[in-house]
């Protein structure tokens, strides 16, 4: 590969990490459910953080929103894992009749749902500024 094709393929893959660096902060910022709010505030204190110091979606945060946000997880800090709810959009099959009811096609229909994901969320505490010598990928 020559250094042309390298340099492009690297600033697409930075533009794809920022863009997805984003949309994490966004739904981090955005979401309306409080079920992980225990699980949060529990496993911080755990870890010897005060409770009124544990703001989740303010001070509390996934490694990629982290990032959008300029800073980066500290070598060797454990967060704490919490479940959250994705929303999918996919195509249902939906089958077409003519009069007779015979089968004439069937014609993709957009479908959402929402499936489980497990994620990781970071205080702030655990988190350092980007300097300018060190590389953010």
């Amino acid at each position: 590969m020559n250094k042309y094709k390298r340099e492009v393929l690297h600033k697409s893959m930075n533009r794809n990490r920022n863009k997805r660096a984003q949309e994490a902060l966004s739904r981090a910022r955005g979401g309306l459910a409080l079920s992980n709010y225990p699980t949060i505030i529990s496993g911080f204190i755990e870890k010897g953080i005060p409770e009124e110091q544990i703001l989740p979606r303010v001070n509390v945060l996934t490694y990629d929103a982290w990032k959008a946000l300029g800073r980066h997880v500290r070598k060797g800090e454990h967060g704490v894992k919490v479940l959250t709810w994705l929303q999918m959009e996919g195509k249902q099959e939906v089958p077409q009749y003519d009069e007779n009811e015979m089968l004439v096609e069937n014609k993709d229909k957009p479908k959402s749902y929402r499936r489980p994901w497990s994620t990781t969320v970071f205080h702030v505490s655990q988190t350092e500024p980007y300097t300018n010598d060190a590389v953010q990928l």
